[in-house]
């Protein structure tokens, strides 16, 4: 099994690998490359991120800047928006649902560290998964963390770290993010 197998099937791997650095490389100068563009330059934006990300859907924003570590691990559904300064730290995939709004300076971090700081040490890590269901509003601010799941119909709250899953059809916030009520379709 080689590095970026052992990556994507959340086992430690060593993320100093010289494959995975380039592929970084690579990621990061798309990345620079996006970041300099006008922002009224939508067909090369567009273009850019198609070609950067692993799949997108047909109408979507991001904002610059944004920074990811490989982008191929990184799926967008329909009518995403994420503003100003979005980083997903992509070792493994990170998924999001359709109608998905990503407020400013928000982080998807799939990538971990052994609590050891010998292995840490010597460059080892991995990546867990995160996903995003559907109808979902991310406030500022907000960090996931590796292995998280947040359900369609969801509303995270400014300043929120999730780290653990968070059900559907609520509203959730705080460090660490919790559920704080029921969302009742009326409610504004």
């Amino acid at each position: 099994m080689n590095e970026e197998e052992r990556m994507l099937s959340e086992a430690l791997y060593d993320a100093n690998n010289k494959d995975l650095i380039k592929e970084r490389y690579m990621a990061k100068d798309k990345c620079y490359e996006y970041n300099q563009l006008k922002p009224s330059n939508h067909i090369e934006k567009k273009k850019l991120i198609e070609n950067l990300l692993g799949k997108v859907g047909n109408t979507f924003t991001i904002e610059q800047p944004f920074m990811c570590d490989y982008g191929y691990n990184i799926e967008i559904g329909e009518n995403f928006y994420a503003n100003h300064n979005l980083i997903i730290l992509d070792g493994n995939k990170v998924v999001f649902g359709d109608n998905v709004f990503v407020a400013p300076n928000c982080a998807f971090y799939t990538a971990g560290h052994p609590i050891d700081a010998k292995r840490r040490n010597q460059g080892l890590e991995y990546a867990k998964p995160i996903k995003v269901g559907n109808n979902v509003w991310i406030g500022g601010n907000v960090v996931v963390l590796p292995g998280v799941t947040i359900g369609d119909n969801v509303v995270i709250g400014a300043g929120s770290i999730v780290n653990k899953d968070i059900p559907s059809n609520v509203v959730a916030v705080g460090n660490p993010c919790r559920v704080i009520k029921p969302i009742n379709e009326f409610i504004n």
